[in-house]
């Protein structure tokens, strides 16, 4: 299936009319990076609660909760333990009564692609999950990670035994483990991690099952390439990320990564990438923009892993291009708090700018320059927007000069 238009999208909500993605005015913030787990982290979080709700956030990401074989979370072991890297149960469920007094939504790192075995099974490996709750045998596992189970649905997570979603019984204990997760803990929002390793009809029916307010996956893929030169057309790449919203019923939304891969190449220089041939935003964001939670790097992406990190000297015109345009746009924690307060007061104006005029996830947007050292649009009414070193302001004496830093400037209408 193919894009949705906003008229279509709008009469999806409208049957629900709780669903935060209607709404479109969500802020998120990355709570952590890759090196989180080593610094008392729930508490560290905790004392950051009000200035996250001031801010003007909607929701936290928080790392992974439950007990992990490794420090960061991502090799889970036993779900139902919330003693973890990052802090004890006690500090945790102190962090989200914080964030529910401040109005802030704690977003879950949902790791359910693979799981570390507790004991040896067939073949000499850990593919059995005995003596904790969940207590799988290998039917659990995949045939493909050495498991009884049936193929994989998606891609293989390498090294550890990947679930098999396509049983039942595994399907049953994970729906109930979100279901405790969302009502007993206190998260209300999820992020499916390594979401390309099981079929998104299996995300649909886990969110159906435990009814988190909001959703996003993890869909990870590779942009086009001509050799070391990413291509100017990623529509290919936008559709299988658009691909897997489908598949989750539309319940879920996606992290944009083909709106990161081209902005991060286009602030080098290349503004004409930010325009695609229809004179739409190049990204997920420029077909379902309800649906494309945009960022500019994350723990994987940045932080000390710097697997695919946007270039450091033009992390302001990153985000003051995501801030001012539609999808839903995240912060991460990083270029947030450990960067100086320049860098969080000016995200803090952006992220007011867009409050007070409106911006949501399907403002609309009107390219007006994309040359190679200038990027401009009109978002909504009262917006507009540069990038870049180019010159350029909006026609009119009603524009007046919002906020301005390295290579951006914003304009709003009183």
């Amino acid at each position: 299936m193919g894009y949705l238009n906003n008229g279509f999208d709008e009469s999806i909500q409208q049957a629900d009319p709780g669903a935060v993605l209607r709404n479109g005015r969500e802020i998120l913030l990355q709570a952590f990076n890759w090196e989180s787990h080593k610094h008392d982290w729930w508490r560290n979080l905790e004392k950051k609660v009000p200035d996250i709700a001031k801010s003007g956030f909607t929701s936290a990401w928080l790392p992974p909760a439950t007990h992990s074989f490794a420090r960061e979370g991502y090799l889970p072991q036993n779900l139902y333990s919330l003693n973890s890297s990052y802090g004890s149960e006690h500090l945790l469920k102190a962090l989200l009564q914080k964030m529910k007094q401040y109005k802030v939504r704690a977003m879950a790192d949902i790791v359910i692609n693979h799981r570390v075995g507790t004991t040896q099974g067939r073949g000499g490996m850990y593919n059995r999950y005995d003596g904790i709750p969940i207590s799988w045998d290998e039917r659990a596992v995949t045939s493909c990670t050495g498991g009884l189970g049936n193929q994989s649905t998606g891609d293989n997570f390498h090294g550890v035994p990947n679930i098999d979603h396509s049983q039942h019984f595994v399907r049953k204990d994970i729906t109930s483990w979100l279901y405790w997760l969302r009502n007993n803990v206190g998260f209300q929002d999820f992020r499916f991690d390594f979401a390309k390793g099981y079929s998104p009809k299996y995300v649909k029916e886990y969110i159906e099952g435990a009814k988190p307010i909001f959703s996003v996956g993890e869909y990870w893929d590779s942009c086009n390439y001509k050799g070391s030169r990413l291509e100017y057309n990623q529509d290919s790449h936008r559709q299988r990320i658009i691909n897997w919203i489908d598949g989750t019923g539309q319940l879920s939304a996606a992290f944009d990564f083909t709106t990161k891969g081209i902005l991060q190449e286009a602030v080098k220089g290349e503004f004409w990438r930010l325009r695609d041939p229809l004179g739409k935003p190049p990204g997920v964001m420029g077909w379902w923009p309800s649906r494309a939670v945009t960022f500019i790097d994350n723990h994987d992406t940045g932080s000390t892993q710097a697997h695919w990190p946007f270039p450091s000297t033009h992390i302001m015109e990153g985000y003051a291009y995501i801030l001012t345009h539609p999808g839903i746009p995240t912060v991460f924690y990083d270029h947030f708090y450990d960067w100086g307060n320049s860098h969080h007061d000016q995200i803090v104006k952006l992220m007011d700018i867009r409050r007070h005029q409106d911006i949501h996830s399907r403002s609309p947007i009107k390219i007006m320059e994309a040359q190679p050292n200038l990027y401009s649009a009109i978002i909504g009414d009262k917006v507009s927007m540069k990038i870049g070193d180019g010159s350029w302001c909006p026609a009119g004496r009603e524009w007046t000069l919002a906020t301005s830093g390295h290579r951006y400037a914003v304009w709003q209408k009183e």
